[in-house]
């Protein structure tokens, strides 16, 4: 007997939203209540991810191309949809991923003018069409965010290795903000906004009460 197909879930947002602690707080949730869960993240969710990752996020990339950019992650999109999602899914397994083809969207489509047309066909192309079943944007204000992530580099001594978006200017980042909350407006079913300045208990709170109303889920 074939296994259910498990569910597909996204974290998206600004730099400094809170996403990688939210990923592992939903994850714990749905494997407290028994949901096996896979935790991965883009880019870099496979080895060959991993290198595309040092390449992209590295501040000595700087002057990258945009499509040179774009198509990099979803290079990094079509290896770990074929290698670790999909293959999750069919064994009935939930996936929950930090960053997805949202982002691309909003980051290269919107901030950085890439035809999004183009981006859509090539994502389709790369990964057979595959949308996530629901999928959660944290968002902070700019400044915030900005902060909060330029810090955390700090912290971790990650300022070099994936800096590079932190160093865009303001008003990249405030184009990539407004460039999700449209989204959010576009598939109202699908992508949820969270408002990310709350506390992390309540943020995590709230997300997990989402996720189980719209899976019909019961505790």
């Amino acid at each position: 007997m074939s296994l259910k197909q498990g569910k597909f879930i996204t974290f998206e947002g600004v730099e400094g939203g809170g996403k990688s602690t939210q990923v592992k707080r939903l994850c714990k949730f749905l494997q407290a209540n028994g949901t096996p869960v896979l935790l991965t993240k883009q880019p870099g969710g496979t080895d060959i991810g991993h290198r595309i990752r040092q390449i992209l996020l590295h501040v000595d990339h700087a002057g990258m191309n945009p499509w040179c950019e774009a198509l990099l992650y979803l290079a990094d999109r079509a290896q770990h949809v074929s290698e670790v999602i999909r293959p999750a899914l069919a064994n009935g397994q939930w996936v929950i991923c930090d960053r997805y083809q949202d982002s691309t969207a909003v980051y290269q489509g919107i901030a950085r003018a890439v035809n999004a047309d183009l981006l859509d066909q090539v994502f389709c192309q790369a990964t057979d069409g595959l949308i996530p079943d629901l999928t959660f944007v944290l968002d902070v204000p700019t400044d915030i965010g900005l902060l909060r992530a330029r810090t955390r580099n700090d912290a971790m001594e990650m300022a070099e290795t994936e800096g590079r978006f932190e160093q865009e200017a303001v008003a990249f980042h405030e184009a990539v903000r407004r460039g999700f909350q449209e989204r959010c407006l576009q598939e109202p079913e699908r992508m949820k906004m969270i408002d990310a300045r709350q506390n992390v208990d309540e943020v995590a709170r709230h997300i997990s009460q989402l996720c189980m109303a719209h899976f019909a889920l019961h505790v």
